[in-house]
């Protein structure tokens, strides 16, 4: 696979533009994607994102084509508890279901272990969202629970679900 992983830079933002736009893109994203209306608002957004110093969040790049095809990270970095929140999110419809959600979540949990010193990531996502889901289980993230109707799409709730991984059981690939 020819994805590499680096920092976003400002001119990145031009790629959110349409992605949050998109309804088939932002589904089961951030529920904050959904208030995003304005490219003022997608970019403003972006703004924070360069400037989160709680989050450690990486740019996804075909290297082929060096275009960027969405970003993931982990979020809520607590140094107290070595935690944080993973978080991926692949706006280039193109690429969805090639296997790159995996290797993106595989990589990110190991810098997450290997570089900042994390103890236990996790992560929430809708149990509508099987292909995710697969990938996260693929890169070795275990079921914790369930947050019942925690997500609100398409005029209904639907559940969220609780998955984690630490150190101790993390296998490296």
């Amino acid at each position: 696979m020819n994805i590499i992983l680096r920092k976003l830079q400002s001119n990145d933002r031009n790629y959110f533009y349409k992605w949050i736009k998109d309804k088939d893109v932002i589904r089961y994203s951030l529920t904050l994607f959904q208030n995003l209306k304005t490219d003022e608002d997608i970019s403003n957004w972006f703004d924070t994102v360069l400037e989160d110093k709680k989050s450690y969040s990486l740019g996804i790049y075909d290297n082929t084509n060096k275009t960027l095809l969405g970003y993931a990270g982990i979020s809520a970095i607590s140094q107290v508890n070595n935690s944080g929140e993973y978080f991926i999110f692949i706006g280039d419809k193109s690429y969805h279901g090639k296997g790159v959600g995996t290797y993106v979540t595989k990589e990110i949990i190991r810098l997450g272990f290997e570089e900042l010193s994390l103890n236990r990531i996790m992560l929430t996502a809708a149990e509508k969202n099987i292909g995710a889901i697969k990938a996260y289980k693929k890169a070795g993230f275990i079921y914790e629970g369930c947050m019942k109707e925690a997500f609100f799409r398409d005029d209904e709730y639907s559940n969220k679900v609780i998955m984690g991984l630490v150190k101790s059981d993390y296998k490296s690939y």
